[in-house]
């Protein structure tokens, strides 16, 4: 049986060496949405100079993706951290995403539709860290209880290799960072969605509330959130 690596553990490691040379290297961090980069953006930025790189083509509507990125740069603009962050929006491409998936449109969630939608979006974010001379690259995804930390350090690692920039190592969820997600979504009152962006997690989101309404009932049914 093959073990199962622990990422905090490596990316514990990595800060510790970082801060005994008492340099400050650049992330480019790949953000999914404001609420999960919350945590991430409070931890990270005593250790970097972040650039929050908006990279999202999976995302439903228009619309969507304008709340999302509006929510992403306040938070920026709200967080008092030790170092400064920037902030640099991507193309929002949906047919990147659609052509890139298409087959497996009854995937379930999490399955490898999934793992092609990290690579997408992985990949624009090695290839932007390396044209703009960044020390490291990672993203806010494994933060979610939901999202395969595995999957997303394996494809950041072959990223690292192709595009010659580091691959931050992480599991964000780890030391409670999905719980400090939901209390900074909370004090900062962020637009939370209850899916994770593309259509094919919408529906699905929409039809476990419509079976919970069938369960409970109506005046018992919760939405959830992810």
């Amino acid at each position: 049986m093959t073990q199962k690596i622990n990422y905090q553990k490596i990316l514990d490691r990595t800060l510790e060496d970082l801060a005994k040379t008492g340099q400050v290297p650049s992330l480019f961090l790949h953000s999914c949405c404001a609420p999960c980069s919350s945590y991430v953006l409070e931890y990270l930025s005593r250790f970097f100079f972040i650039t929050v790189f908006y990279y999202n083509p999976n995302i439903t509507s228009d619309r969507e993706y304008g709340l999302r990125v509006e929510e992403q740069k306040r938070l920026i603009r709200s967080l008092e951290t030790e170092h400064p962050i920037s902030f640099l929006e991507g193309t929002y491409a949906p047919s990147c995403f659609y052509e890139s998936v298409k087959g497996m449109e009854k995937e379930p969630e999490g399955g490898e539709r999934c793992r092609v939608c990290y690579r997408i979006r992985l990949e624009e974010t090695a290839r932007m860290a390396k044209e703009l001379g960044m020390d490291y690259f990672t993203t806010t995804l494994s933060i979610s209880p939901l999202k395969n930390a595995d999957w997303l350090n394996e494809i950041g690692a072959e990223l690292e290799v192709k595009h010659q920039v580091s691959w931050l190592y992480s599991d964000f969820k780890k030391k409670g960072g999905y719980q400090r997600s939901i209390q900074l979504s909370r004090e900062y009152d962020l637009y939370r969605q209850n899916y994770c962006g593309c259509i094919y997690s919408k529906v699905e989101q929409e039809k476990r509330q419509k079976e919970a309404v069938g369960e409970k009932g109506p005046d018992n049914a919760v939405s959830g959130t992810e």
